[in-house]
């Protein structure tokens, strides 16, 4: 009996195979279907700032204890201002007031006039803090401004107010934290008042240069002048909470780590 060459094997190996199997082995793997879940945040990027920087490390909530021991008052905002589109960040605040006017004396060059100039002479890095005032049905931003802040290179966006467009800011991957939602435009409704002066925030008084820390955690305004103070007593409470942890560790209580500590 004859023996057949190995390559006449192998080719006859092949030639059995189904074609149609051959055909699926050569059609690329299907995607994963979505899983309606929001993709993870990218990190943020470290600020050039070395204070900036500094803020970065320390959590809203370490800021937030901070402030009330050091900064002169609260520095939380309210807990409705949530991050509509995903991403922690740490600027300087670029401050706009819009107040609401009779519907003949908003039009699209008045209705978010000081909003715009604030953003097309921002710095990178710089964080748009505007305020709806009295009014979270109205959207302060949509994708217009969400594009040219992204271009700009700032480092996010605090509304009191509303934030409409959110897949397309979502897209642009530009964090920013509102307070609703709204389709509503802000045009025949409210008119730019200034920009780059105080205004009151969801329940805090920021000025331009204010540094704005915000996570998933909350936003925390610390004011320029009490900026070098609270750090410093951030990072010492940061500090103490890592210190505490081995001791609720070991002796399974958090009475324990308060007793040694003085501290919750």
């Amino acid at each position: 009996m004859k023996t057949m060459p190995v390559r006449g094997l192998m080719l006859a190996a092949i030639a059995a195979i189904p074609a149609g199997l051959l055909a699926m082995q050569a059609v690329p793997q299907t995607p994963p279907r979505p899983t309606g879940l929001k993709p993870a945040a990218p990190a943020a990027a470290t600020p050039a700032d070395p204070m900036l920087a500094r803020f970065a490390k320390v959590s809203p909530a370490n800021i937030s204890d901070a402030m009330d021991q050091v900064g002169g008052g609260r520095g939380f905002l309210d807990h409705d201002v949530r991050p509509y589109v995903a991403g922690a960040f740490v600027g300087r605040a670029a401050t706009s007031l819009l107040r609401a006017v009779p519907a003949d004396q908003s039009t699209p060059a008045t209705a978010a006039k000081h909003s715009v100039e604030m953003i097309d002479a921002s710095k990178p890095g710089d964080v748009g803090v505007l305020v709806m005032e009295g009014s979270l049905d109205v959207a302060a931003m949509g994708g217009l401004m969400g594009t040219a802040a992204k271009v700009r290179g700032m480092a996010g966006m605090v509304l009191d107010g509303a934030l409409r467009d959110v897949r397309e800011i979502r897209a642009l991957g530009l964090p920013v934290y509102a307070r609703s939602i709204s389709p509503a435009n802000a045009v025949t409704r409210f008119a730019s008042v200034a920009n780059q002066i105080p205004v009151k925030c969801a329940g805090v008084t920021i000025t331009p240069g204010d540094i704005i820390v915000a996570s998933e955690e909350g936003v925390v305004a610390i004011p320029k002048d009490k900026a070098d103070a609270v750090l410093k007593r951030a990072e010492e409470i940061a500090l103490r909470e890592q210190r505490m942890l081995p001791l609720i560790r070991k002796h399974k209580s958090v009475g324990e780590a308060i007793k040694a500590y003085n501290w919750i």
